[in-house]
């Protein structure tokens, strides 16, 4: 057995308490061995003075390569955006480009403390050969669409998400965990539902999907069939504890009882709803109910970046405007969805600092003046710290950046691969 140490600084427990301790890491199980102030010598050592070692931060709802599209179209409503500018050029996408916008992402997320991650996307092949290299962990899945295609486009859409799920679970070392992935109950016929949920069950394969992200996806449902969209997923059994939506965002009492009570998570994304005016989810219920909550940036061209201290801020803001209560979604509960909440909602013994968690860390650096006073580190973290104030980054015992440098991924090359292929592929469906 190897050993990290990731010694000097304070420690994130898991009560969002603050305490002086050192890390002690397996680096070949890829957990944490003990969590004090005793702990023994490691083999390898991290500085975390004036540091805060803290859970690594789990987006539980992204499509990585969008990264590609960041800035290519902005400021108009969901569906429009959609399908005048985001479906076309996603269109054009080769393996290859989804690899370079895969590998955008990553670089993105591990600079930023991220060391998990939940992504609905095309050619998961190329994102699983990412991850491995990158070194994060990850639920994946195909993301299906069967609007506007044939029966046999249909079927090979859903054939492959089956087929996604059952060969890469379990890959990279067991970092990758894979799920079914309809896009959401407006964009995947009823009928290829029924037959395909069906089977992912029988096989025990998790689901994620889009649900009740706005009004037009909300109101066909509800006109159509005579019962919300949530309620909907549960005649068709896609509401079990191993399954995860993404939004939630215009929700009824019944829906939010009915998540409860299933034990199915939702993934708050509020900076991507903000920006596409999709609506503000009602999170505090979801908490005051018992709700599994993480929360996702959604991808970087609704958003427009991974930084998940952003979305803390965010979740937490309007959080309290939803509720016009101030005391509404405090910065502990915005630090635990970001954690705790996403890393169970995808299945991860993450989320924790904790001896026997998987060892995902994020040292933050706190000497910078916009984190001081050092009143409450909590509150920091989720009303002041960014991306950029993260020093070392460790995923399943691996130091994936150490003093800001990251050590698995060229970032020029990754950056300049990434820029050559969002132009061409732009190019190409223009």
């Amino acid at each position: 057995m190897t050993t990290l140490q990731i010694a000097g600084g304070q420690v994130l427990r898991p009560d969002m308490t603050v305490e002086r301790a050192d890390v002690l890491v397996d680096r070949d199980d890829g957990i944490i061995l003990a969590v004090g102030d005793d702990v023994p010598e490691g083999d390898d050592r991290l500085d975390a003075e004036e540091s805060l070692v803290m859970p690594g931060l789990v987006n539980a709802h992204t499509h990585a390569a969008m990264t590609l599209l960041r800035g290519y179209a902005d400021d108009k409503e969901l569906d429009a955006w959609l399908a005048e500018d985001i479906w076309p050029v996603e269109a054009a996408f080769t393996a290859e480009d989804v690899r370079a916008g895969t590998e955008l992402g990553l670089l993105e997320m591990i600079r930023s403390g991220t060391t998990g991650f939940a992504d609905m996307y095309f050619h998961v092949p190329e994102v699983v050969e990412a991850v491995e290299r990158a070194g994060l962990r990850a639920r994946l899945g195909h993301g299906v669409v069967t609007v506007g295609k044939d029966e046999d486009g249909a079927r090979e859409d859903l054939e492959t998400s089956l087929e996604v799920a059952r060969e890469f679970d379990g890959a990279a070392d067991g970092r990758v965990k894979t799920a079914f992935m309809p896009h959401s109950l407006t964009t995947v016929g009823e009928e290829y539902l029924r037959e395909y949920v069906s089977q992912a069950r029988e096989e025990a394969i998790s689901l994620h999907y889009h649900a009740n992200e706005t009004e037009d996806e909300v109101d066909p449902i509800v006109s159509e069939r005579g019962e919300r969209p949530l309620e909907y997923a549960r005649d068709l059994d896609m509401t079990r504890d191993s399954d995860f939506v993404a939004h939630g965002v215009h929700v009824d009492e019944t829906e939010i009882d009915l998540l409860a009570e299933t034990g199915t998570a939702v993934i708050h994304c509020p900076a991507s709803n903000m920006k596409l005016a999709s609506g503000i989810a009602p999170v505090q219920q979801f908490l005051d109910a018992g709700v599994t909550v993480g929360l996702g940036t959604d991808g970087a061209a609704s958003n427009n970046d991974l930084d998940m201290f952003d979305e803390m801020r965010d979740a937490a803001m309007v959080g309290k405007l939803a509720e016009s209560d101030a005391s509404a979604v405090p910065a502990e509960a915005a630090v635990q969805m970001a954690t705790v909440g996403s890393a169970s909602a995808l299945g991860f013994a993450s989320g924790r600092v904790e001896e026997g968690a998987n060892a995902d860390l994020a040292v933050v650096d706190l000497d910078s003046a916009h984190l001081t006073p050092r009143h409450d580190l909590v509150s920091h973290l989720a009303y002041a710290a960014r991306g950029s104030d993260v020093r070392h980054t460790v995923c399943d015992g691996q130091v994936l950046m150490r003093d800001r440098e990251v050590t698995t991924l060229d970032a020029d090359a990754v950056r300049a691969k990434a820029e050559e292929h969002a132009r061409a592929a732009v190019e190409r469906a223009d």
